[in-house]
């Protein structure tokens, strides 16, 4: 769906540098720009940034999203003490979150809040009811086998349709259960022994909690077989297949679909999108053939999985120690306060914003945005015009694609509306957390079948973030961002262009990367290349693949160029369109230095700052298997050899070992 920026995490309160606003404190002036320029522009952030326990990266965006949840938790805390009339937003914000921060309670319920839906699966006596109850479970976020969600039709862009996608993973990525480096089978082993734990935990004995996770483990494993690799999962024709329901069995595998969709509370479908047909035939192949018991392990695990976190600290603390301490090398769990702000900011979160954009978002930060944006569009048009190896017929239709681009800065139109929403403090933490995903569940419900809402927003507006949609050919710059080190209110050109302007420049360029470009600016997966200007661009693409291919990320382990291709191919695109933007202003024309830097070296200098952080080696071996955005450092010292303008703003020769020639730089947008 959406082409996001970064996966954030959360993090301290950051500095607004100097009235200029660029910390010259960040830099880290013994190292050599030519050498390590991420370690020259931001060695200083990362020592006085160390990570603290609770982190397994701590970066600028972790430390911008610190303060914007300490503005909300401020919000939440208010609204908590006060006496709230039941139904009203407030009352839910506040009950919730003391439901969360109640650790006696929760300490005292222990599981018993899960126990009803245990049992339920324990009592299941054959296959049809078993598959009767998964249909059952999808409104509690409980996805076996394979997922579902409802958004815009690849090739309708104005109607919403069902979409089926390979799923069902307690691991996330199809990768952890085949490949067999020591690394990754310690993973597994760690997978199976927190399964036996949390089994334990529930009430199971030792033995039923080994034989359970072998199940587990097993089933998985033949699921995980089946699934698209995640480089396949990005292009985007392969994950599109419209079947009519009369054919679903013949392309999915047999299955009562018509009574598994009415479970959902799905009826009278007429056609979806299945991704994957392949993967979602294994799956349902094993859900066919695999016995009962084994099948009741792994849905137990499933509804374990994902209610653990709103239970007791046995629960919770159990959890940690694989998913934060092993898999991403946190040492310590992040507070409770944290943790319940996260839960009721996911749960009611454009209720939370609409308070936060009116204490914390002033409405000159929205005027200078838009001004921002225009200046990128029009230097993105530029470029395109000036692109020596497309035709004119391609740049038209990139050109027309580029003018449709709808804007959203800041905070939504529109509020959504929640008032279906109930949330009960004599009920448990759990049957309430319950609720709210019933509630998210039945809003993308509504949806189906009905005209696409333009004007929808899929982030909160306190979200540290940015996203460019294809199916609405949309970018969305949330407030959240909209501050130091991304945006500087009253900073000059040089450090706006270098940050925010980038990062803008970023979400535009998406609507071209290697998946972006294959819809129009209607938002339809469509082919408006010709067949010459295609191939030309994966030529050029393909030098992003190799250069990223070769990077030594830790150890022998390489980054994925081609699962990053999209990410790379934007932060390329976002500094070419922004710097050329920047160069046309007064200052961009000017070599005044300010606090000892040239603007041209403001520029670059902002940009790196936008990726400063610390990280583990356990979380960098994670992102490097799951996330489509390479590592802040690479963001930085892999993608700013192939700028010209910044080896001239730091005169940087063939002698640097960051120097590439210029006939192995990439050259896109």
């Amino acid at each position: 769906m959406a082409a996001a920026l970064v996966a954030v995490a959360t993090g301290c309160k950051p500095s607004a540098g100097g009235k200029t606003g660029l910390d010259m404190a960040n830099l880290d002036t013994t190292a050599i720009p030519g050498v390590d320029f991420y370690q020259f522009a931001t060695g200083g952030w990362q020592q006085a940034n160390p990570l603290t326990a609770e982190y397994s990266r701590f970066g600028s965006f972790d430390k911008l999203a610190q303060q914007n949840i300490e503005q909300i938790h401020g919000l939440i805390e208010t609204i908590s003490q006060a006496t709230n009339e039941a139904g009203t937003v407030d009352q839910k914000i506040g009950d919730l979150y003391k439901l969360g921060m109640d650790s006696v309670r929760l300490n005292q319920e222990g599981v018993t809040p899960l126990k009803p839906l245990l049992d339920q699966i324990q009592q299941i006596k054959d296959k049809q009811a078993y598959i009767d109850l998964t249909a059952s479970l999808r409104p509690l976020g409980v996805t076996p086998f394979f997922g579902f969600y409802i958004g815009a039709d690849d090739k309708n862009s104005t109607m919403n349709i069902l979409h089926m996608l390979q799923a069902g993973l307690g691991l996330g990525e199809r990768d952890y259960y085949l490949e067999n480096d020591e690394a990754t089978k310690a993973i597994r082993e760690g997978y199976r022994k927190l399964i036996v734990k949390q089994f334990v935990n529930v009430g199971f004995s030792e033995a039923e909690g080994v034989a359970a996770a072998n199940n587990v483990l097993k089933l998985e494993t033949g699921i995980a077989q089946g699934h698209y690799p995640k480089e396949k999962t990005r292009i985007s024709e392969l994950n599109y297949h419209k079947v009519a329901m009369a054919d679903l069995s013949a392309t999915c595998g047999s299955l009562d679909w018509v009574g598994y969709f009415k479970g959902m509370g799905i009826e009278g479908l007429d056609s979806l999108n299945v991704g994957q047909p392949e993967a979602i035939n294994a799956a349902v192949t094993l859900l066919n053939s695999q016995p009962l018991d084994a099948l009741k392990a792994y849905l137990t695990w499933q509804v374990i999985d994902n209610a653990a976190s709103f239970l007791s600290d046995v629960m919770v603390n159990t959890n940690f120690d694989f998913y934060g301490r092993q898999l991403s090398g946190a040492e310590e769990l992040r507070p409770r306060w944290k943790r319940t702000v996260g839960v009721v900011d996911g749960s009611l979160g454009e209720a939370l914003g609409q308070l936060y954009v009116e204490k914390y978002f002033p409405a000159s930060s929205k005027k200078r945005m838009l001004e921002l944006v225009k200046n990128l569009q029009t230097s993105l048009g530029e470029r395109i015009a000036g692109l020596e190896w497309m035709s004119d017929e391609t740049k038209a239709k990139a050109q027309e694609k580029l003018a449709a681009f709808k804007v959203k800065i800041g905070y939504p139109d529109k509020w959504r509306d929640y008032s279906a929403l109930s949330i009960n403090p004599q009920e448990s933490y759990l049957a309430n957390v319950q609720q709210v995903m019933r509630f998210d569940y039945q809003y993308n419900l509504d949806k189906l079948g009905k005209p696409v809402d333009k004007d929808e927003w899929f982030m909160s507006p306190q979200t540290v973030n940015a996203y460019y949609n294809p199916s609405s050919n949309e970018i969305c710059f949330p407030a959240g961002i909209l501050q130091p080190p991304f945006f500087y209110a009253n900073g000059d050109d040089a450090i706006n262009y270098g940050a925010i302007g980038v990062v803008i420049g970023h979400e535009m360029t998406h609507g071209f990367d290697d998946q972006g470009r294959k819809f129009d600016k209607e938002g339809n997966m469509f082919d408006w290349w010709t067949a010459e200007d295609a191939a030309r661009f994966d030529e050029r693409s393909k030098v992003l693949v190799n250069y990223f291919d070769s990077i030594r990320v830790l150890g022998d382990v390489r980054a994925n160029g081609t699962y990053t291709l999209g990410e790379n191919i934007a932060d390329h695109g976002g500094l070419q369109i922004s710097y050329n933007a920047f160069i046309k202003t007064k200052q961009g024309g000017s070599s005044k230095p300010i606090d000892g830097y040239t603007p041209q070296q403001r520029f670059f200098l902002a940009y790196a700052n936008v990726w400063a952080g610390n990280i583990r080696d356990e979380e960098i071996l994670r992102l490097t298997k799951l996330d489509v955005h390479s590592l802040g450092k690479w963001r930085v010292n892999g993608a700013l050899p192939h700028i010209s303008a910044w080896y001239e703003a730091f005169n940087i020769g063939e002698d640097s070992p960051m120097f590439l020639p210029v006939d192995k730089r990439a050259s896109i947008w």
